[in-house]
């Protein structure tokens, strides 16, 4: 019996050792690759010699992943940003929706961090964030204490500043901004002037959007140090994407709803993705042409769901080749649909630059795509135009409209809730917003 436990305990060891001088052997080789790629950092005069992504200085593991999900050639904003991240610079990103911007600053993020050798205790490593929606706060609490990387809103990282107890942001290494022209203006400028002053001013700061800010307030209150400028496309005849095709129609008002369940009518063989501008937008008319059957499946997304029904509803979309979604601008920024052929606008964007963000949800990565607004008589185009948007009227005969005015007047008298909605959306003559 003696003998036996003597033996496994031998193995032990010697297994115990083989373990440790492999252990050796790994850091060894990573310390060697992390010198190697230093010096090529350092070395990569410009962008101009970067044609696929093993040219960049990465580490092995990353190449392998982005050569396993099938990412071989570098975009123009990830050739120009990552060499310059990975010297630790900071950045003013500006580029096109669908343009890459996401892989030009998580590459750099993964690349800091592994070659300081980043581990659960170090604590928070890197900090993202995104105008997009809060999680869930209380299953949140009890990951974000060991986790290297957070991605996040600016309200619900103050919240967690706050009411997290053992979150905190010493160490942090790495911040970015996505959607930064969102994140700058006034809606988030309290809470983003609480948040800086929680973080180290010794950090490497990465703001990119589709629009940027040269503003010095905003640059200043962000700590940013000499700061590179990237726009890969400033010198370019339009701030959209080359393959978005735009167009725009002019109708009346109690015209739009006709409008529109036409177009779906005509087009049940692509998908589409329709945004309005309230959450009761949104559920009237998914009620209302859930009922008229136009022949296409219809889906609905808006901030007051449920976040794992939220998640469910956009994943489903995903996966589908013909289906209409109807959202917010919850669904403008930040979310990468596979193959959506058409983005129809109902009602007016309150500015030109989240028109782009909302069309940049179509023709994304080179891909061709289709964007039609709708404007009433009183409105015009002349600010996109002004902003380097191409876009073009499409002249629409009434004669060729059927209308669905009473269907809709008959939904409403069946069912009080479709009548609420109704009243809400279009009591205060219109929720069309103006874009001129």
């Amino acid at each position: 019996m003696a003998d036996g436990k003597e033996v496994k305990k031998s193995r032990w060891k010697k297994s115990e050792k083989h373990r440790r001088i492999r252990r050796q052997e790994l850091w060894a080789k990573e310390e060697k690759e992390i010198k190697e790629l230093e010096e090529r950092s350092r070395d990569l005069e410009s962008s101009a010699t970067v044609s696929k992504f093993s040219d960049l200085p990465l580490s092995q593991r990353t190449l392998q992943g982005l050569q396993s999900t099938g990412y071989q050639i570098p975009t123009e904003i990830q050739k120009a940003g990552i060499p310059i991240s990975l010297k630790g610079c900071d950045i003013l990103g500006a580029a096109k929706t669908g343009s890459g911007k996401t892989l030009a600053f998580l590459i750099p993020v993964i690349e800091v961090l592994w070659k300081q050798r980043w581990s659960s205790v170090d604590g928070l490593g890197a900090l993202i964030i995104s105008p997009t929606r809060e999680l869930d706060l209380k299953h949140e609490q009890e990951r974000i204490r060991k986790t290297n990387i957070v991605v996040c809103t600016p309200g619900r990282l103050l919240q967690h500043m706050d009411e997290t107890p053992g979150f905190t942001c010493n160490s942090l290494q790495v911040l970015v901004l996505d959607e930064a022209d969102r994140i700058l203006d006034m809606g988030f400028a309290s809470t983003l002037n609480a948040i800086i002053e929680n973080l180290p001013e010794e950090r490497q700061t990465m703001l990119y959007s589709a629009t940027q800010t040269r503003s010095v307030q905003d640059l200043a209150r962000l700590s940013l140090q000499d700061p590179e400028y990237i726009a890969v496309h400033e010198n370019s005849r339009t701030s959209t994407p080359k393959g978005l095709t735009q167009s725009y129609v002019v109708c009346e008002l109690p015209e739009k709803l006709d409008f529109l369940f036409s177009f779906i009518r005509n087009h049940i063989k692509s998908k589409i993705l329709v945004f309005v501008s309230s959450c009761k937008q949104v559920k009237f008319m998914y009620e209302s042409f859930r009922r008229l059957r136009p022949g296409i499946p219809l889906m609905a997304l808006y901030g007051k769901q449920k976040q794992l029904k939220r998640v469910a509803i956009y994943n489903d979309f995903c996966k589908k080749t013909e289906a209409v979604l109807f959202a917010t601008d919850i669904a403008a920024r930040g979310l990468d649909i596979p193959a959506v052929h058409w983005v129809v606008q109902l009602d007016c964007p309150e500015d030109a630059n989240t028109y782009i963000h909302r069309a940049g949800r179509t023709a994304r990565y080179q891909k061709n795509g289709q964007s039609l607004l709708m404007l009433l008589p009183s409105r015009n185009q002349k600010c996109l135009e002004d902003k380097k948007i191409p876009i073009n009227r499409i002249r629409v005969n009434p004669q060729k409209l059927g209308s669905i005015q009473k269907k809709l007047e008959a939904f409403c008298a069946q069912d009080l809730e479709i009548k609420q909605w109704a009243q809400k959306t279009f009591d205060r003559g219109g929720p069309w917003g103006s874009v001129g």
